[in-house]
Order: structure tokens, then sequence, then C-alpha cells
């Protein structure tokens, strides 16, 4: 069983499953660029001996996310409350506000 479940996840009726899908992706995307830009940045600053650097590398990028899979780490991020999911529907505007 996936914890936390979609249940959990979408805060009782705030949100549906879709929302939650999306917001996930969005948020793995966000991880996995700060993955890739951590990487590069560590790439970059290799000193070219190829036996000390390997550990260096890993050092330079956060293991939470060389470790993890991005989906899992928004999911976890999105439980925690890190990541919020903002719900964006138009309202209808009443005859008040139209008139202003």
């Amino acid at each position: 069983m996936i914890y936390p479940t979609i249940h959990k996840l979408t805060n009782k009726g705030q949100f549906n499953r879709y929302q939650l899908a999306v917001a996930t992706a969005k948020c793995a995307r966000i991880i996995t660029d700060e993955y890739v830009r951590q990487r590069h940045e560590a790439e970059k600053n290799l000193t070219g001996n190829k036996d000390v650097d390997r550990p260096m590398m890993e050092n330079a990028v956060n293991p939470e996310y060389r470790d993890k899979k991005a989906v899992k780490l928004a999911i976890d991020k999105i439980d925690k409350g890190e990541y919020v999911i903002v719900n964006n529907l138009p309202t209808e505007e009443t005859d008040e506000e139209k008139a202003d």
C-alpha cells in the first residue's frame, strides 16, 4: 500500500485526484530540475582526479534528491505541507461586484 493514501492527500474533498496528480507532477519536475542543477554544478567543480572526484560529487548533490524517486519526494512534500496545492477555480461574481 502506498503511504500516504490518496484520501489523506486530497484533504477530504478540498481538491480532487486530478489536481493532486497535476500538483505531484509539477512538484516532481521542480525536484528533478533542482537535482539536475546540483549535479551540473558538482560536475563543473570537479578537479580532474576521478578517484577523488566521485565522492565529492556525491556529497555536493542533496542525498534526498539523489537517493529517492522524484514522485515519492513530491508526495512527501505535499503530505508535509512543504508544497501546497492552491485551488484556483474561477468564482462567479455577484451582480454587485459586476457593477463596481
